[in-house]
């Protein structure tokens, strides 16, 4: 459920041209491409569990993750399947502009996060005028779907310890930054992430446990040999 207040939602007009927080594409406009952008964006504020985009949902924004963390997910045939797990910041539902406006996909909050709303018309002119900013949106879309490759690939190929290695090496490397985290999703849902049963994900990390590879207190998790993982990573 999307929890939006007065609090929480509110105008740009100048906040994008102070803003921090650019994307790389956005660093590409002009001072008067700012301030279109400005008058056409609104920033709102989630909490974990909330919905911003649900699939098959008609959309007229683009969402710029602006901080915080985000699930991506498709409702199957049989259940839900985690896509990818998302960090600020980053453009979401991109291929809904350049489509037919249909959301393929629903974003969920799993850390509070902060988006900025973007009308999509506004947003498609400021494409076909500028190219610089074209190029980089391009580019993230690019990005995106080498990485969904990636995992598909690994989805299939790997074994669960490879796969699990690999969602652990993510969480340092790319969403932390750090060998000190706390798991921000459940086992079951590393388990749809992976397509792997809970009980699997929890065997595994108990076997990492029991080899020294990393400790775990309720949802912290530290990684005491990440040498160990990258191996397991690169045997599959």
């Amino acid at each position: 459920m999307i929890y939006l207040t007065k609090l929480y939602l509110y105008s740009m007009k100048n906040e994008c041209t102070i803003c921090n927080i650019k994307s790389k594409a956005a660093l590409e406009l002009n001072d008067e491409e700012i301030e279109k952008l400005s008058f056409n964006c609104a920033l709102a504020s989630f909490r974990k569990g909330d919905t911003i985009i649900k699939q098959g949902t008609f959309s007229t924004n683009v969402a710029y993750l602006r901080s915080g963390l985000v699930k991506i997910h498709i409702a199957g045939p049989y259940h839900e399947q985690i896509v990818r797990i998302v960090k600020a910041p980053s453009y979401l539902a991109l291929p809904t502009t350049f489509g037919d406006k249909i959301n393929q996909y629903s974003v969920t909050v799993i850390e509070p996060s902060e988006v900025c709303f973007i009308d999509i018309s506004t947003f498609r002119k400021l494409l076909s005028s500028n190219s610089d900013f074209s190029y980089e949106i391009m580019l993230e879309l690019c990005r995106n779907e080498l990485e969904v490759f990636y995992r598909c690939a690994n989805r299939t190929q790997k074994h669960i310890r490879g796969k699990i290695a690999d969602v652990l090496l993510e969480m340092v490397d790319k969403i932390y930054n750090s060998i000190v985290f706390t798991i921000p999703v459940n086992q079951e849902e590393i388990g749809n992430l992976i397509d792997a049963s809970r009980e699997s994900v929890s065997r595994v990390l108990a076997e990492f446990e029991n080899d020294g590879i990393l400790r775990i207190s309720g949802k912290k998790v530290e990684i005491l040999n990440k040498k160990s993982l990258l191996m397991i990573s690169s045997n599959g």
